[in-house]
């Protein structure tokens, strides 16, 4: 395993080695993505999908993209040009510099030398904070490119997308929280070191059902596509984008969808470590092959994420927000309280760590039916109890007639 010592100590070669391709990594993987999405969702629609440029219409994502760089480049009169230029880029780069704390692999030689290094860029005592931190900075971009457009649209869009993205990181970083308790660290590289026996998806599934929840409304993906919501509100935040800059807001959704699902597999799914059953090979864990089982793990996450698209309808903006503050929030509190307390507790006392779990699941049980329970609203307490008179008011209804 990677220690501590070794991050930071690489050659700069070596350092301007790995950027580059984790850059080609994430390009190669995000032309892949919109193939395999229209693919996918074609075939739940019963459609063809592309199937024209390239092996099974694999170069039509590259021709999608030429045309979007070739293509006119406009700017609103009404726009804050300087604004309105920076605004893509403050989306795309942190999308791409959250991947610099995620592992791919152990410590591994490189061919044809004795040089040894760890599949990671570099690792923070603190890197889970650094995505959270790079997400939040994203989110700037997506506002001051719909403020800066001059648009009602861009701009409602714009809020929309803060409200969201800022409501379901608070529930995303609350998931968190259990893992940093059983992990003892914030470190990438540490808490993958730590799931080398049992996934903290299977022992904090709550905290894994929160941030997959959460991990959709951060990334505005359907059904969840809120601050994008045609039928209100055009485009959203880049209706007057076109051209190259359009197509930078295009590549950070899909590289956040990347970044999330490598994100909740280093932390909930083991990280690189071998699935079982295949974690009962000797030679699973070492060399380039854990890069290969990470990436499988990412591309689950990703067709999760092709699946919801196809598959449910968009909510209603205030029944989003309302799911994400009186359910995700509260029941991310309880359940953290819940692992502090099973943490913490002093097992030799006389409490068995059965009664502690068995209690744990009561209570989370009790509250998730609670919690999900359809609330009565005030008016339709009161319509209950008095019936209502169409005549009233001076201004008389007739009845409905059969």
């Amino acid at each position: 395993m990677p220690g501590p010592t070794q991050y930071g100590h690489d050659a700069w070669w070596l350092m301007l080695l790995k950027a580059v391709l984790i850059f080609v990594i994430l390009m190669l993987l995000t032309l892949f993505n919109i193939w395999a999405e229209r693919r996918v969702v074609a075939r739940m629609q019963q459609r063809i999908g592309p199937s024209v440029n390239g092996p099974f219409g694999l170069l039509q994502s590259l021709a999608d993209g030429m045309k979007l760089i070739l293509k006119e480049d406009l700017i609103p009169k009404t726009a804050d040009k300087v604004i309105f230029l920076c605004a893509p880029l403050i989306v795309v780069v942190p999308a791409f510099l959250t991947w610099s704390v995620i592992p791919f692999g152990p410590t591994v030689r490189l061919p044809w030398s004795d040089i040894r290094t760890p599949l990671q860029l570099t690792d923070l005592p603190v890197g889970v904070i650094f995505v959270l931190a790079m997400a939040s900075v994203g989110i700037y971009g997506i506002v001051l490119g719909g403020w800066s457009s001059g648009s009602t649209y861009s701009l409602l869009g714009g809020l929309r997308s803060s409200a969201q993205m800022i409501s379901y990181e608070v529930s995303m970083g609350l998931s968190f929280v259990a893992v940093f308790l059983y992990a003892g660290s914030m470190s990438t590289a540490q808490i993958v070191a730590a799931q080398d026996r049992i996934w903290y998806g299977l022992i904090l599934a709550p905290s894994f059902v929160v941030y997959v929840i959460s991990m959709v409304g951060e990334t505005n993906r359907a059904p969840f596509d809120l601050p994008e919501a045609e039928g209100e509100l055009v485009g959203g935040f880049h209706t007057e984008y076109s051209g190259a800059k359009f197509m930078l807001f295009f590549l950070a959704e899909y590289v956040n969808m990347a970044t999330v699902s490598a994100l909740a597999t280093t932390l909930f799914l083991g990280g690189w470590h071998a699935p079982w059953p295949i974690s009962f090979w000797d030679g699973a864990d070492s060399g380039y092959w854990p890069v290969l089982w990470f990436m499988g793990k990412v591309m689950c996450f990703i067709f999760v994420f092709i699946w919801l698209r196809g598959s449910l309808p968009r909510l209603r903006y205030d029944q989003f927000m309302h799911f994400g503050w009186t359910r995700l929030m509260p029941l991310s509190l309880l359940w953290i309280l819940a692992v502090a307390t099973a943490r913490t507790i002093d097992l030799r006392a006389g409490i068995s760590r059965q009664w502690v779990f068995a209690g744990i699941a009561v209570c989370l049980v009790v509250v998730g039916v609670l919690f999900f329970v359809g609330e009565k609203k005030q008016s339709d307490a009161a319509e209950d109890a008095a019936e209502f008179d169409a005549f009233a008011g001076g201004y008389p209804v007739p009845p409905p007639t059969p």
